[in-house]
């Protein structure tokens, strides 16, 4: 079998669940290839999949700084992971490291890279994200002699073009790179924008597991789903989601204040952050403390059924790139409320799917209110996410990797 060998700086690790799911379920999907995707899930891989060891480093503190040195990472494995991840460590002191970041990450999984090449020979190395993995992707690709494939998902480009030193470290990757992905259209443009050659780069969506993420519309969903919460869902009251870490680059707070001007409306807060406190104090300033429910982190079996139970999914943000829980949302049948920035065309591509307003809590209001006036159908919003699967995704993902080590398919895209 082929071989490919990913680096990511995040992925889901038994301290950190939620870190990188979408990069394990990426990676997850194109090592099924062959198996329940082509085949019978006994069945090995066949000549057409590919094998996925991926290597994860961890940024932790020096010694000396005041900061004790954090405990080697875990190398257990997460349910439900079919990849070989290894765990690495490397020195990294946040704000202030970053220039040297992807250098410290190269040398700390140089030599964990080289074992596994010389157990298994890699075909290609494939950076999950494009600051800081993909110059030490590069590094280590140049070492083992391999194909190096980048992919762009978001704000792990879009965040670091305006410091100079990322800049740079970010565009000689993409020289060093035989191929290049961006999760959107928006997210190319942007690249080219830079100075990337548009020509070099390839638009790769996103996958989604609709088994999990599909409408849920049976009669006690928000009865079950009020008594597991613990929070007051009147049937006739308009339920409200908002998903991510609560920050202000995620409007949270546009979002509380936008109930002034929805009747009743209840708002369920799924996420951590260091907003939190902030945001407790403005729902209770603004009387809504009985109408904002924060729920932290939860599990992502149980997301589907706040998404399914919502009348929408209220996401005031600063630029996301294109946000995965878009897609979750129109896929469980809940239109989107969100701002028109990033690649938010690219999934709102209806009213039907939702709408694109301005950062402002009158305008997320009125989009809301224009949403409960004529509601649509959980089918019909759904069916804006059938493009969307974790087996595209892997056939997509394979194809691309498999021009790079020059044996396209003839049915690659």
């Amino acid at each position: 079998m082929k071989h490919a060998l990913a680096l990511s700086t995040v992925y889901p690790s038994v301290a950190d669940p939620l870190s990188g799911i979408p990069v394990a379920r990426a990676m997850n999907a194109l090592s099924r290839l062959g198996r329940e995707f082509g085949g019978r899930q006994e069945d090995p891989p066949s000549a057409d999949g590919w094998r996925v060891s991926v290597i994860n480093p961890i940024g932790v503190a020096p010694l000396g700084l005041g900061l004790f040195r954090e405990p080697a990472p875990s190398q257990d494995p997460v349910e439900g992971d079919e990849v070989r991840v290894i765990r690495s460590q490397y020195t990294h002191i946040v704000r202030m490291g970053a220039h040297r970041q992807a250098s410290a990450i190269a040398k700390a999984a140089l030599p964990i890279a080289e074992r596994i090449h010389s157990e298994s020979p890699v075909d290609l190395v494939a950076a999950q994200q494009f600051f800081p993995d993909a110059p030490a992707a590069a590094k280590i690709a140049a070492e083992l002699g391999v194909p190096l494939s980048i992919k762009a998902r978001g704000r792990d480009f879009t965040d670091w073009t305006g410091a100079g030193f990322a800049r740079e470290q970010m565009l000689w990757a993409a020289r060093q790179a035989d191929g290049l992905l961006a999760a959107s259209e928006d997210l190319k443009r942007r690249m080219a924008a830079l100075g990337i050659d548009r020509r070099r780069i390839a638009v790769h969506y996103t996958g989604l597991d609709r088994d999990r993420f599909r409408p849920l519309d049976h009669t006690q969903l928000r009865a079950q789903l009020a008594s597991a919460l613990g929070f007051a869902m009147p049937e006739t009251a308009p339920l409200l989601a908002c998903v991510g870490a609560l920050s202000a680059r995620n409007g949270q707070d546009i979002a509380i204040a936008s109930l002034a001007g929805i009747v009743g409306a209840r708002l369920i807060l799924v996420g951590e952050g260091e907003d939190e406190r902030h945001l407790r104090t403005l729902a209770a300033d603004l009387d809504m403390g009985d109408r904002v429910h924060f729920a932290g982190s939860l599990d992502h079996d149980v997301l589907p059924l706040v998404l399914s139970a919502a009348d929408a999914l209220v996401l005031p943000c600063v630029d996301k790139g294109l946000a995965n829980v878009w897609i979750e949302a129109i896929a469980c049948g809940a239109p989107v409320v969100t701002t028109d920035t990033g690649s938010a065309r690219e999934v709102i591509v209806s009213e039907t799917a939702g709408r694109l307003v301005a950062r402002d809590p009158d305008d997320v209001a009125a989009g809301v209110n224009a949403l409960l006036n004529d509601p649509p159908l959980q089918r019909e919003v759904a069916a804006f996410a059938n493009r969307y699967s974790w087996e595209r995704h892997a056939r997509e993902l394979a194809a691309h990797f498999d021009r790079l080590i020059g044996k396209e398919r003839p049915d690659a895209p």
